[in-house]
C-alpha cells in the first residue's frame, strides 16, 4: 500500500471503526459544554472585578456572591459533563476498536498460508495486538485530551475576541510560528513512529522464537548468541523510540516559547490598551485567565502530537494488512456446493511457484478415484507437501486446475470445501484445551460418551483409559504435553468424527516410535476405510497400505502404480527410495 498521509490515515481508519463515529457530535457538545464551564471563571473574574469591587456605586458584595454561585454551578455542571464525554467516549472507542481487532485477525486468518509464512508470527500478532492496543490507549487518554483542549481552545478564542480584538491578535500572531513548526515535524513524527510500530513487531517475534525455540536453544547450547539477537531487537526499538522523542520535544518546545511570547504581548499591549481607556482592569485580567485556557490545549496538542502519530503508525500497519487481497478467497454466495457422494480428484496441468522461488510442482496431470487409497513419496523438497496444500486448498496453483469430483476448488465455498476435506497435518497441531475439545473442533456438539466411542472404534479407548485424566486431560501450548505419536492420534480422532469424503495426511505417521506407530497404523486403517485418502509418506509402510503410489521428484510425478509393482522397477526411483528406507529400518 502507497503510503497514506497522516489525514487520509485517521479518514480510512474511521471508515473501518464506524462504531466511533455513532454518537460523535453528541460526545463533541459535551466536550463543548465542559469547556464553557471553564471559560465562567475567566468571566466572573472580569464581572466581580469591574461590577463587583470597581462597581459606580463602590464595592458591591451582594453582586459577588451572586457571580461565585453562579460560576459554581457552572462548574458543576461543567464536571458532569466531563464525566459524561469521559464515559461515552471510553465505551464507544473499545467496542470500536474490539471490532477492528477481530477484523484485523480474520483477516490475517484469511490470508493464505504462503502470505502467512511469509511474515514472522511476532510481527503479525503484534499488529492485533499491540498496534490496535496503541491506537485504544491514544483514545482514551490523548484522544480525550485532544477532544477537550479543541473545545476549549474554541470557546476560549471565541470569549477572547469578545473582550479585545487587538489582544486575541497578539496571541494569534505569537502562535504563529509554533503552528508552523509542529507542520513541519508532523511528517518526520510519522515516519519515526512507524519504524517504532515495525521495531515493536519485530521484537516481538524475536522473543515469540527465542520461548518457542527454547529447547533447540538449550539444545546447541545458543543462549548467547539468541540473548544477542534479542538485544540487538530491543536497541533498535529504543533507537527508533528516542529518535521519535527527540523529534517531539523540539515540537513541544515551539509551543513552550509561543506560550511565553503570547502572555508577555498580552501584558504589554493590554497596558497600553489599559492606559488609552479601552480596556478596564477585570478585562485585562480576564483575559491573561483566557490565555492560560488558549495555551493549554497548544501544548497539550503538542505534547500528545507524538501519541497521535504512534497512533497512526499503528493504524497504518492496520490497514496494511487489511489492503492484502487474500489469494485464497472464499467465494462465498458465488460459489458451489461439492457434489454429494465419495470425492475424486483431478490435477490437470497443475503447475506451482513461491513467490521469487523455482517451480515446485510442474505439470502435475493426473486422476485419483474415489474411495481408494493413495500414498505421495519423494525425496524432502520434492513437491510432496505443496501436492497436499493445493489438494485441500491452502494455496492455489499458479497454472492449471485443482478439481474434486469435476469441480474447480476455487469456485467451490469454504463452507462446503472445509466439512467435505480433511487435513491432518505432520505435526497433528492441538489447542491449548483438554482432548475432548481438542476433538469438538470437528464436532461441537458430540458428548463424552460419542468421543470415547470414537476412541474405541479406532481401537485407542485403552490408550484413553491410560490418561492421567483421559478426555479431560489438558495437552498444553500445541500439546506439548503429550509425545509427538500421541499428538497424531489425537488428530486423527478428530478428522475421524469430521467424517470426511477426503481425507489428507500429511506425513501423519512421522517420528513416532515404533509402539505408537502399531496404533497410528490400525487407526488409520479404520479412519481411512471407505473415503478417498492422499497420504503424504515419509515412512514407506504408508506406500505399502496404499492402494497406488504417486512418486514425485524435482516437482514432477514420475511414477504411479500399486507398490508391489513399483517397488520391482530396477533403478526407479520409487525402488530406491524403498531400498533406503528399508535400509533404515533394520
Amino acid at each position: 500500500m502507497s503510503e497514506l498521509g497522516t489525514f487520509a490515515t485517521v479518514r480510512r481508519g474511521l471508515s473501518l471503526s464506524p462504531e466511533l463515529r455513532i454518537g460523535l457530535a453528541g460526545t463533541v457538545g459535551l466536550a463543548v459544554l465542559q469547556m464553557s464551564g471553564r471559560v465562567a471563571v475567566p468571566i466572573a473574574v472580569q464581572q466581580g472585578i469591574d461590577h463587583g469591587i470597581n462597581g459606580p456605586s463602590g464595592p458591591d458584595p451582594g453582586f459577588v456572591v451572586t457571580v461565585v454561585a453562579l460560576t459554581l454551578a457552572a462548574l458543576m455542571v461543567s464536571t458532569l459533563c466531563g464525566y459524561l464525554m469521559t464515559r461515552r467516549l471510553f465505551t464507544v472507542s473499545e467496542t470500536a476498536l474490539g471490532g477492528l481487532r477481530s477484523r484485523t485477525f480474520r483477516h490475517i486468518h484469511d490470508l493464505s498460508m504462503l502470505h502467512q509464512q511469509s511474515e514472522r508470527r511476532g510481527s503479525m500478532v503484534s499488529r492485533v495486538t499491540g498496534d490496535v492496543d496503541q491506537i485504544s490507549q491514544f483514545l482514551q487518554t490523548g484522544g480525550v485530551q485532544l477532544l477537550l483542549a479543541a473545545g476549549q481552545l474554541v470557546v476560549s478564542t471565541v470569549v477572547m475576541f469578545a473582550y479585545s480584538w487587538q489582544l486575541s491578535v497578539v496571541v494569534l500572531l505569537a502562535f504563529g510560528p509554533a503552528i508552523g513548526v509542529i507542520r513541519l515535524f508532523q511528517k518526520r513524527l510519522a515516519g519515526a513512529y512507524r519504524t517504532v510500530r515495525e521495531r515493536t513487531g519485530v521484537m516481538l517475534g524475536t522473543v515469540a522464537e527465542s520461548v518457542v525455540g527454547a529447547t533447540v536453544i538449550r539444545a546447541f547450547g545458543v543462549s548467547g548468541r539468541t540473548a544477542r539477537r534479542l538485544d540487538t531487537a530491543v536497541d533498535e526499538l529504543k533507537t527508533a523510540q528516542q529518535r521519535a522523542m527527540r523529534t517531539s520535544v523540539t515540537s513541544f518546545s515551539s509551543g513552550e516559547i509561543s506560550a511565553g511570547l503570547a502572555l508577555s504581548g498580552v501584558v504589554v499591549v493590554g497596558v497600553l490598551l489599559g492606559v488609552d481607556g479601552e480596556l478596564t482592569v477585570g478585562r485585562l485580567t480576564a483575559f491573561l485567565f483566557l490565555v492560560t485556557l488558549f495555551i493549554q490545549p497548544v501544548q497539550i496538542a503538542t505534547e500528545q502530537l507524538n501519541e497521535a502519530q504512534n497512533a497512526v503508525a499503528g493504524w497504518r500497519r492496520i490497514l496494511d494488512v487489511l489492503d492484502v487481497d487474500p489469494d485464497v478467497a472464499d467465494p462465498d454466495d458465488q460459489g458451489v456446493e461439492l457434489p454429494a457422494g465419495p470425492l475424486s480428484v483431478r490435477f490437470d496441468d497443475v503447475s506451482f511457484r513461491y513467490p521469487g522461488g523455482p517451480i515446485v510442482l510442474s505439470d502435475v496431470d493426473l486422476t485419483l478415484d474415489a474411495r481408494r487409497k493413495y500414498a505421495v513419496v519423494g525425496e524432502t523438497g520434492s513437491g510432496k507437501t505443496t501436492f497436499a496444500k493445493l489438494l485441500t486448498r491452502l494455496m492455489d496453483p499458479a497454472e492449471g486446475t485443482v478439481l474434486l469430483s469435476g469441480t474447480p476448488l476455487t469456485s467451490v465455498r469454504f463452507s462446503s470445501l472445509r466439512s467435505r476435506v480433511v487435513m491432518v497435518p505432520q505435526d497433528g497441531f492441538l489447542f491449548d484445551a483438554t482432548i475432548a475439545e481438542n476433538i469438538r473442533f470437528a464436532e461441537p456438539s458430540l458428548t463424552d460418551e460419542q468421543l470415547r466411542t470414537a476412541f474405541a472404534e479406532l481401537g485407542l479407548a485403552d490408550w484413553l483409559a491410560g490418561l492421567p485424566a483421559g478426555l479431560e486431560t489438558a495437552v498444553g501450548e500445541r500439546g506439548e504435553s503429550l509425545s509427538v505419536g500421541e499428538r497424531q492420534l489425537v488428530a486423527l480422532v478428530r478428522a475421524y468424527v469430521a467424517d470426511p469424503d477426503l481425507l489428507v495426511l500429511d506425513e501423519a505417521t512421522s517420528a513416532v516410535d515404533p509402539a505408537t506407530e502399531v496404533r497410528l497404523q490400525y487407526a488409520l486403517d479404520l479412519v481411512t476405510r471407505g473415503r478417498t485418502t492422499v497420504a503424504i509418506a515419509h515412512r514407506l509402510s504408508t506406500a505399502e497400505s496404499a492402494d497406488e503410489v504417486i512418486v514425485v521428484d524435482a516437482g514432477r510425478v514420475v511414477q504411479r502404480g500399486p507398490h508391489a509393482r513399483l517397488v520391482t522397477e530396477a533403478g526407479s526411483i520409487y525402488a530406491k527410495l524403498y531400498a533406503s528406507w528399508l535400509e533404515q529400518t533394520r
